[in-house]
């Protein structure tokens, strides 16, 4: 598993899950967690503009090394998916100002990560975290718990990686 810190995100406009976990000596701790929230009936802009900040805050704060998001998956409200896809946009964007790699997952490949299965509820999620991966410090709040699914999926992930090429 790769060390340091890593940013999970679950995006949103009205809601983004936000989760900085540790990764060190095997083990993995939630340092820090939030769902950011913006006001509800605020035009667009003015929302994206505040995702963007509460983003740019988390980076300025925790110094991660990497970033993951939560992909979003096309669903039958594209209303919805389009107010995510843009707020993806903009975490994206801050990233990218930050000069930080990002990394997206799909919400099944999170689930199978942290779970072992891919239908699983965001409670026996946030329990595989807690029992199962020793995580110190998930968050109760679901969007935040996600963001902590999210950065442990990548982890996991990048893991993987360095094992193939070690084999290469």
């Amino acid at each position: 598993m790769c060390e340091g810190t890593l940013l999970g995100v679950d995006p949103g406009t009205a809601a983004v899950g936000l989760a900085a976990v540790e990764a060190a000596d095997g083990r993995l701790r939630v340092a820090w967690s939030e769902t950011f929230r913006t006001p509800p009936g605020q035009a667009a802009g003015e929302r994206l503009r505040r995702v963007y900040g509460a983003v740019r805050e988390a980076i300025a704060a925790n110094a991660p090394v990497g970033i993951a998001v939560e992909r979003l998956m096309w669903g039958r409200n594209t209303g919805s998916a389009m107010e995510v896809s843009r707020a993806s946009g903009v975490i994206l964007l801050a990233a990218a100002d930050a000069g930080i790699p990002v990394e997206e997952y799909a919400p099944l490949e999170v689930k199978m990560a942290v779970t072992g299965v891919g239908n699983a509820t965001k409670e026996q999620l946030r329990r595989c975290l807690v029992r199962v991966l020793n995580t110190d410090g998930v968050p109760d709040e679901p969007d935040a718990a996600d963001a902590v699914a999210v950065a442990v999926c990548h982890l996991q992930q990048s893991r993987l990686r360095e094992m193939v090429r070690a084999a290469r």
